[in-house]
């Protein structure tokens, strides 16, 4: 009896869990599986590099392509590398000249001063700000600039001090380029801080506002215009003032450890000497932001004594964080240019993406009612242990698909619909080892009682080792293959690990129950007894 008791309760909380959280996914998240490009339509273009470019900064360039895209909020869009194409699919794009106007436009980046910082979440009640002529030199002042920890002393180069005192030393520690002063990149001002400013805030925010509130449209960012816009970690938003420069003036960049500053740098070459008479000589002492895409990348305050090309960039940046600044210096726009002429876009009708869901789903539909119905057959009663078994399964299979969905951007496209009819064989087969083992265990003259347990052990160890091989295989698949076929391999691997689970916490102990009941043992013609094909069966 307890052994029973134990077998109701795992199969009465399994099926509690499950329903449940189909129930919340529905009722509750309201999350559902995000469709690909062919199941809801949308745009797909093709861009092809010009003839003579550098393929080696391709992978940049689909990097920046996808960042550009993800701003936009289109849902699940696609970007990945195709050979020596770069191949974008937007799902939900109806537009076409829009994405056209999106994909593969050359990003420009700006150079603009900071007029304000505030954090995220709420945007203070007062401002604190020091308005003064653009063509002076000012320094933030000690009592609200953040300083940096453990920093002792101002850098100085043969005598001259580049830096700023200490009690009012950014974050980031100054060293000049070659004989060049440089810039130092700040990170996102504390709450209740302010910084120096050019002028003051055009549009001051209201009281309690949030940065996410006060965020310039993508449509309004305009050169010559004043915009708030993010960091890249959206820890604060900037007030910037119209742009000074282009990322057009940048020559090179690259990102290296420093012997003499003791950490990692960044150096940058301009192409001419515009830094300097439109950035080094008049703000100096003021923060001047890196936007790219309408984010902000990095806020260095300008030193004294930048005059030449050559200028460092300086600060508790990592490896990874100094190669990152290079790279968006390097290739604000794209490194790779394409052959506006041989760029393909293709529209794909919400009403194709529908039409082929829809036989996808009469297949599937067709294909298991005729496994169901032929488990019913043959097996009888324990038929509908794989009835119960695969609608559980498809509760998870909902459940888990808008979970990912919704956290980790998963799209369901046809190919992982295929994916989930093909996992209804992989499930089946492990109903037909456990009841062909239990056919065995009685056939050798066991009651059926005493097989139960023991056959399981013997048929869930062969369920093991077919499943490894399916998951194995589909691992090995999503691993090495690209685009579609990888959707199909995420959900035959994830339907094998589900059957496991079914498996132990639903098959399992629903057969002992059924098994255990003497009205349904012997029931005639539908019983377990019937479904075993075992003549004069013992309970």
């Amino acid at each position: 009896m307890k052994s029973l008791r134990r077998h109701v309760i795992v199969l009465v909380l399994s099926v509690l869990v499950i329903v449940a959280t189909f129930v919340y996914t529905i009722v509750g998240s309201g999350d559902r599986p995000v469709l690909g490009l062919d199941l809801q339509g949308g745009i797909s273009i093709v861009l092809f590099p010009e003839d003579g470019q550098d393929l080696s900064s391709l992978d940049t360039a689909v990097d920046i392509i996808r960042n550009r895209v993800d701003g936009l909020g289109i849902a699940e869009p696609e970007i990945s590398r195709v050979g020596d194409t770069v191949v974008v699919d937007l799902p939900g794009v109806k537009d076409r000249e829009k994405a056209e106007e999106l994909v593969g436009q050359t990003a420009e980046l700006r150079f603009r001063v900071v007029q304000d910082i505030r954090p995220w979440e709420t945007v203070a009640e007062t401002t604190t700000t020091a308005p003064t002529d653009a063509s002076t030199t000012t320094a933030p002042a000690a009592d609200t600039t953040t300083t940096a920890p453990g920093a002792d002393t101002p850098t100085t180069v043969e005598g001259e001090a580049v830096g700023v005192p200490v009690e009012t030393e950014p974050i980031a520690a100054v060293r000049p380029a070659a004989q060049d002063a440089t810039t130092a990149p700040t990170t996102a001002a504390a709450d209740g801080a302010s910084t120096t400013t050019t002028t003051a805030p055009a549009t001051p925010p209201e009281p309690g506002q949030s940065c996410e509130d006060l965020i310039t449209p993508r449509e309004e960012r305009l050169a010559d215009s004043t915009v708030w816009l993010p960091d890249a970690d959206r820890t604060s938003c900037y007030l910037l003032g119209p742009t000074i420069l282009t990322g057009r003036n940048i020559g090179d960049a690259d990102g290296e450890y420093d012997p003499g500053v003791g950490a990692y740098v960044v150096n940058v070459t301009f192409k001419n000497d515009d830094f300097v008479e439109k950035v080094a000589t008049p703000y100096v002492g003021q923060l001047v932001a890196i936007e790219l895409d309408g984010v902000v990348q990095s806020a260095p305050q300008i030193n004294p004594g930048i005059t030449g090309r050559d200028v460092q960039i300086t600060g508790d940046f990592s490896k990874g964080e100094a190669r990152d600044l290079a790279l968006v210096l390097r290739y604000g726009s794209l490194p790779v240019q394409f052959d506006e002429e041989e760029k393909t876009v293709q529209s794909v009708s919400p009403t194709l993406g529908k039409d082929q869901l829809r036989a996808g789903i009469v297949a599937g539909i067709v294909g298991i009612a005729l496994v169901m119905l032929y488990m019913v057959l043959y097996y009888r009663l324990l038929g509908l242990v794989v009835w119960a078994g695969i609608g559980l399964t498809a509760l998870i299979f909902f459940s888990l698909t808008s979970w990912l969905s919704a956290s980790r951007g998963l799209t369901l496209t046809l190919s992982g619909v295929t994916g989930l009819i093909v996992s209804v064989g992989v499930t089946v087969d492990s109903y037909v080892v456990y009841f062909e083992r239990l056919k065995d265990e009685v056939r050798q003259g066991k009651t059926v009682r005493s097989s139960l347990d023991s056959g399981f052990k013997r048929a869930f160890r062969t369920i093991i080792a077919a499943d490894l091989v399916s998951l194995l295989g589909a691992a090995v698949l999503y691993l090495l293959a690209e685009g579609s076929v990888r959707g199909f391999a995420f959900f035959l691997g994830l339907s094998t690990v589900i059957d496991l689970f079914i498996a132990y916490f639903v098959m399992y102990p629903l057969v002992v129950l059924l098994s255990r009941n003497p009205a349904l043992l012997r029931m005639r013609g539908f019983g377990v007894a019937s479904g075993l094909d075992v003549a004069g069966v013992r309970a």
